[in-house]
Formats: C-alpha cells, structure tokens, sequence
C-alpha cells in the first residue's frame, strides 16, 4: 500500500471522531497495540533527541524496505509513533525521503499537540528520515 492511501486511511480514521478527547484516547490506543520492542535496542543509539518523552526508534532493512519498531515511556507519543511507523514501514528509502506527510495536518495533530509533543513529533519524522538517507546511501555504494 502506499504512503498516501495509509495517510488517507488514517484520516478517515480520525474523522469519525467529534473531538480531540476521543482522538487522544484512540492514540493511545494505537500506542499499546504497538508490539513489543526488543530491550535490547533501548540503548542511546536508537534513543530519539528532542522528544519531551524517552522514545526509542529501531529500524531495520532487508530486501529493499525499511521498517521500524519503537517504545515510548508516555501513552500519547507511544500512539504518535505508531502512526508514524504505519506510515513509513515497510517502504523504501527513496519513498520516505520523497514523501508529503499531510495526515498531520488534516487530522489536526499538530495544532493539538503540546509545543514539546510537537517538537517530539518532528524529531521523530526527521530521525526515520535519516534512516533512510543513510540506507538510501548505502544501496548507492
């Protein structure tokens, strides 16, 4: 499936709900679906900067795709991170460097964050975007 028909699923996700108080609760929903993560990569390397909250981010590459696990100590941003991870798992990395992420605005996301969350949820795009370069540059060589 691609990049734009899981934002619009997400969207239409979103849409059912009448305000952000039920938003919140199906983001936190989707933060205790996310499966576990492996202890072992709850080390500083994979440890996000930026994020109010600790969350870890792990991606791994085979056959071409990139996916990605991650961990949060905070329900909210765990449930961030899962739709960020549905969005970009299991893609290529030209696909997530050449990506518009418009889900955040049309579901309203970032004007009902925090300034902290909201810086959070950045770094989180950015970081999934340097794995991808850096396996980008990696099929390059």
């Amino acid at each position: 499936m691609t990049l734009n028909k899981i934002q619009d699923q997400i969207i239409e996700e979103f849409a059912v709900f009448s305000d952000w108080m039920e938003r919140y609760e199906y983001l936190i929903e989707l933060g205790r679906s996310l499966p576990p993560f492996d202890e072992t990569h709850k080390t500083p390397e994979y440890l996000i900067e930026g994020c109010q909250s600790r969350v870890w981010l792990y991606p791994a590459y085979e056959d071409g795709v990139i996916t990605f696990t991650a961990e949060s100590d905070a329900l909210i941003t765990r449930g961030i991170v899962a739709l960020l991870i549905r969005v970009f798992s299991g893609h290529t990395p030209d696909e997530i460097l050449g990506a518009d992420i418009y889900f955040i605005e049309k579901i309203g996301l970032r004007e009902n964050l925090s300034p902290t969350r909201s810086n959070g949820l950045l770094a989180m795009m950015k970081q999934m975007r340097l794995y991808a370069l850096a396996y980008k540059s990696k099929q390059e060589r």
